[in-house]
């Protein structure tokens, strides 16, 4: 006898919860998409060329999501704008939005699709979950109407919001997160009056959900791992890189590290801006990631992930990131010391003149120490150790120290700090501390040609950064991330 279509999807998704509950892993997605942008305007399209243009994202997503079911996957991310793109201002993005309710109202839109407003991209990420059998998280823009009776509530009488959505197996509606961390250029949404702190169960684990800037804050970033216990992190995002210490792979391998989750980052792919670099990283480094400047090609990312990092052999020990290097002397100033930029930060740096050696250098409160050894010291590359102690205040305003291990882009001390992307200067090790007044910190290791080095370093327990292969590949940079968010 055969099954109805309802039962089918009800046996699927029940032989799936086994599977998920038999195994203490699973397996994650994640779709860097090259978004299919609308044309620059400055009067609102009408609502059929912007589901027009929106159904052209997701033919793209709809196929990148059955290949990852096919892999068996669990779950998939795609990334923040992945739907409609970014060129908006707050008016000429409102046919784009829908109305998202509450997941407490236990919506399956695939299977009841006029029970709210209209919802045309909710009722198509529905199906996709359903049709496929796996979790489906995708960003949308939500709009809330609003009157005279809330004193915040914009001209326009509505909110609108950045928002991430989340759709089981069956379709259901699961979550939803409004971005509380806006970035600058992101004047067509409105912030939360709150940040959100979302999470829900799953059978392989607890997880939650932010996106993009929000990585840099405390709320919701930290609150989700540190207070809720979240075991895997779920990142849309549209990261434009920046190097040295910003560049995705790299900085968001060391906050998976750093926080001890898995983190699925799905991020946009637009060369022009600098947008690439999507991963899948547990607690121990990157399982898989893509990094690509050179086309303009989608990519998906397929991956194992432990269930619950916490109680794996592997999870990192508990770190104090500034033990060892309180034990070592504070040196006098070098001789060699000077200041120079990176991304609007002043740095110390102190030049590494000989193969091998030991160094210091400090500003304000951070002293930060390397032990290092060169395989050999080639007289067209020029390194340095540097260290910043400050409140970053240009995109927004959020207090770092950092400690680095940095090649500069030429023998010219003043580009210490600028972009760089390829070395060829190998190290037969490396030891770097500092004296962090947090205990937030991110380790970065990047190879030449922004490559990530998982497995060939490791941190102790006194928060020393250590090169475990002999040599390295050549080195981009080093570096201890520090985020000290009661500072901000």
């Amino acid at each position: 006898m055969l099954l109805s279509q309802p039962l089918l999807h009800a046996a699927v998704f029940a032989l799936t919860v086994l599977q998920a509950l038999a195994s203490n892993t699973f397996i994650a997605a994640v779709y860097e998409h090259a978004v299919i942008l609308p044309a620059t305007a400055d009067e609102p399209v009408s609502p059929e060329d912007a589901l027009a243009l929106m159904n052209s994202n997701m033919d793209v997503l709809e196929g990148a999501i059955k290949a990852a079911a096919q892999q068996g996957a669990h779950i998939i991310v795609t990334p923040e704008d992945g739907i409609y793109g970014w060129r908006f201002t707050r008016e000429t993005i409102y046919p784009y939005l829908e109305d998202i309710p509450d997941p407490a109202v236990n919506w399956i839109p695939c299977t009841d699709p006029t029970r709210f407003a209209p919802a045309p991209v909710q009722e198509r990420l529905s199906c996709m979950a359903r049709n496929n059998s796996i979790y489906v998280v995708a960003n949308i823009g939500d709009k809330k109407p609003c009157n005279s009776s809330d004193p915040s509530c914009p001209k326009d009488g509505r909110y609108q919001y950045n928002t991430d959505v989340i759709f089981d197996p069956e379709g259901k509606l699961v979550a939803r997160y409004h971005k509380y961390n806006l970035f600058i250029p992101e004047t067509q949404f409105n912030y939360p009056k709150e940040p959100e702190a979302i999470t829900f169960e799953t059978p392989f684990g607890k997880f939650g959900i932010f996106t993009c800037f929000d990585i840099l804050f405390r709320e919701p970033a930290v609150v989700l791992v540190s207070e809720l216990q979240v075991d895997t992190v779920l990142f849309p995002t549209a990261w434009m890189n920046v190097l040295p210490f910003l560049t995705a792979v790299e900085f968001h391998s060391a906050w998976a590290m750093g926080m001890g989750v898995n983190f699925l980052a799905a991020n946009t792919h637009h060369t022009s801006v600098s947008m690439t670099g999507s991963g899948i990283y547990a607690p121990d480094g990157a399982r898989a990631y893509y990094y690509n400047m050179k086309t303009e090609d989608g990519h998906l990312l397929v991956a194992e992930l432990d269930s619950h990092p916490r109680l794996t052999a592997t999870f990192p020990l508990a770190v104090n990131w500034s033990s060892y290097a309180l034990s070592v002397e504070r040196f006098s100033p070098n001789d060699n010391d000077f200041g120079g930029l990176i991304f609007h930060d002043w740095f110390t740096f102190t030049e590494l003149t000989k193969p091998e050696g030991k160094r210091t250098v400090c500003q304000k409160d951070l002293c930060c120490h390397l032990h290092y050894k060169m395989s050999e010291k080639r007289e067209n590359e020029v390194y340095v150790l540097g260290a910043f102690d400050g409140l970053h205040v240009v995109e927004g305003q959020y207090y770092l120290q950092i400690c680095t291990l940095l090649k500069c882009k030429s023998t010219d001390l003043s580009t210490c700090g600028q972009p760089v992307e390829t070395a060829q200067t190998e190290f037969e090790m490396f030891s770097l501390s500092g004296t962090f007044g947090t205990n937030y910190v991110f380790p970065e290791v990047l190879y030449s040609g922004v490559q990530l080095a998982p497995g060939e370093f490791e941190v102790l327990s006194d928060g020393r950064l250590i090169s475990k292969t002999r040599p390295t590949k050549p080195v981009i940079t080093v570096t201890l991330f520090g985020r000290w968010y009661e500072k901000d």
